[in-house]
Formats: structure tokens, sequence, C-alpha cells
């Protein structure tokens, strides 16, 4: 059993992979990419919990899941918490694991060798406000996607301009009335959502605003 920090869980995710997929989100990044969406998940230290706990808690989901998508938060600054979750779903499921990650390839390639098989695809890269964002399943164009084994294959198909669908939201929310979403909106979307409930008589806050409060 080892600690880890995560954000949410949640079941179903249709907009980060194929299928209906159990997301992960791990709390805590030290990348802080300017204009990220998850900037909630920077803090680390929050959410605290074990892996133990975390697995059972998903494992009726293992059998219904079409496949694992992990982000953040970053989830390689909890690397041993990576690999214990992965290796249980390894035992859990049949189904792909997607990773996100704002680190390079080759910052993260020293434990993909320690850890072989656990990982099907992982999109790499910090994400770049202003930067052209035209490619399918990447906030920025500088992200890559990496194939790792047979089954990852199947991640191939996100090779391509995006399209409106690539743009979908899951739409979630909490027991508070708080609303989140998982999915790669357009660079200003949320800009333009919060004119838009302004001009209405509304006000929100997003989790930018969350994250400067708890630093």
């Amino acid at each position: 059993m080892s600690g880890v920090s995560i954000s949410r869980v949640h079941f179903p995710v249709t907009t980060l992979g194929p299928g209906r997929r159990l997301g992960i989100w791990f709390q805590g990044c030290s990348i802080r990419c300017p204009g990220c969406i998850s900037a909630d998940t920077w803090k680390s230290g929050l959410h605290a919990t074990d892996t133990e706990s975390l697995l059972a808690n998903i494992g009726d989901w293992s059998m219904e899941a079409d496949g694992l998508t992990v982000s953040g938060g970053e989830p390689f600054e909890q690397p041993e918490a990576l690999e214990v979750i992965l290796r249980a779903w390894r035992g859990m499921s049949t189904s792909d694991v997607l990773v996100f990650t704002g680190y390079e390839f080759h910052e993260i390639e020293p434990w993909l060798r320690r850890c072989p098989g656990l990982i099907d695809a992982v999109m790499v890269g910090p994400f770049v406000s202003g930067a052209p964002q035209t490619k399918a399943l990447r906030g920025s164009d500088n992200q890559s996607l990496h194939v790792l084994t047979e089954l990852g294959r199947k991640f191939l198909q996100y090779e391509r301009p995006a399209i409106a669908e690539d743009r979908r939201l899951d739409v979630m929310f909490d027991s508070d009335g708080s609303a989140w979403f998982a999915g790669i909106p357009a660079q200003h979307d949320f800009a333009r959502l919060q004119q838009a409930l302004a001009a209405a008589g509304h006000r929100i806050s997003i989790s930018s605003d969350a994250a400067e409060k708890h630093d």
C-alpha cells in the first residue's frame, strides 16, 4: 500500500480516448502550464488517500470501462503510486491505458523502461497557451502521441486534424453543486463561457481562480 493524491475519479469519460473510459486525475503538478484548464489540480498534498482504497473504489468499473485514461495534475510526479495503480489495473482489465503528461518523452523514458507494458499510449508535452491547436486529442500542437504497445495502436486514430467532435466535453456535477469538465476544449472556450454567463447576470469561477486562492 502506498499513498497517493488524487483530484478525482470518474466513469464514464467519453472525451479523452475511445469508448466509455475510467478517468483518474492525479493531484499535484509543478509544471503549471499557463492557461491550463485543470489548475485546481496543481497544488500537491491535497486529496490524499492510499492506493489500496483507490483500487477498491475503481474495481467495479474495471469490467465496464473500455479503457483507462490517466491525467492530472501530473501523474509522473507520483511515479510509485502510478506504477502500483497501473499494475493493479492490468490485473483487473484487458483494456487499454492512455496517460497524459506535461513532461517530454525523454523525461519519462526511464519510468517507461522500468515499467514496460503498463501504458499503451502516452500524450507528452506541456500545454502552450496561444500555440496552434489543430490536432486531435491535444491542447496544443506541440504535444505528441507515443504508441508503446500493440494495444495502443488504436490511438493512432487521433493522428489527424481535430474536428468539432474532438472539442466535445463531458460535464459532471459534484455534491456541492460545482461543475467540472472532462475533455479538451478549444482555446478560450471557457473565457467565452464566462462572458456569456456574465452577460446573463451570472458569475462563475474557474480552476485558475481556485489555484490562486490556494497558493
